[in-house]
């Protein structure tokens, strides 16, 4: 049998504690409402004259280019605001809603660690933001190197993104399909 060290069995159970939080009636509620609102509503209001970062799968430096001259000056400084304030919101709204509905429908007990992949993402999410604003306020000072930190920060946030989206499809199917039975 495997020990635990104390500060380990704490972390272990804030987590859990945590995902049962997200994984209640309320906490689903809310938080898909609160996906809803900014993927819907909130960001697409933004005034930025061009097509999020963050929404790209990949980009280059002469995408970033394009997108900066789109955004113009006051577009930057709205994103680069949005960033580190909404964009800081919506990962705290889907990992709440997706930890915990992975959390409430794992097929087995012994897969409630899979509500970590959201927390992963957003975490991750979080990085990616940093490096959207530290271009948004550095351009045109720009590198490529800088840009394809920034852009593998995105991609990977859309591949884990995929991942718990269809981990928390596969767990609510098979709870379905068993209801069902």
């Amino acid at each position: 049998m495997r020990k635990t060290l104390p500060a380990q069995s704490a972390l272990k159970r804030g987590f859990r504690r945590f995902f049962e939080f997200g994984a209640g009636t309320t906490s689903l509620i809310v938080s898909f409402i609160g996906v809803l609102l900014m993927t819907l509503l909130v960001f697409p209001a933004l005034p930025l004259h061009g097509e999020m970062i963050d929404l790209k799968l990949y980009y280059s430096l002469a995408d970033i280019q394009v997108a900066m001259q789109q955004y113009g000056p006051q577009g930057r400084a709205t994103y680069a605001l949005a960033s580190a304030t909404l964009d800081t919101l919506f990962p705290v709204l889907y990992v709440t809603f997706f930890a915990g509905l992975i959390y409430r429908f794992r097929p087995a007990e012994r897969l409630w660690v899979m509500a970590f992949i959201p927390v992963v993402a957003g975490v991750w999410d979080l990085g990616e933001n940093a490096q959207i604003i530290a271009m948004l306020l550095q351009y045109p000072d720009l590198s490529s190197g800088q840009v394809a930190v920034a852009s593998f920060f995105t991609t990977v946030k859309h591949l884990l993104s995929a991942v718990y989206e269809v981990t928390a499809l596969v767990f609510l199917t098979i709870f379905l399909v068993r209801r069902l039975k």
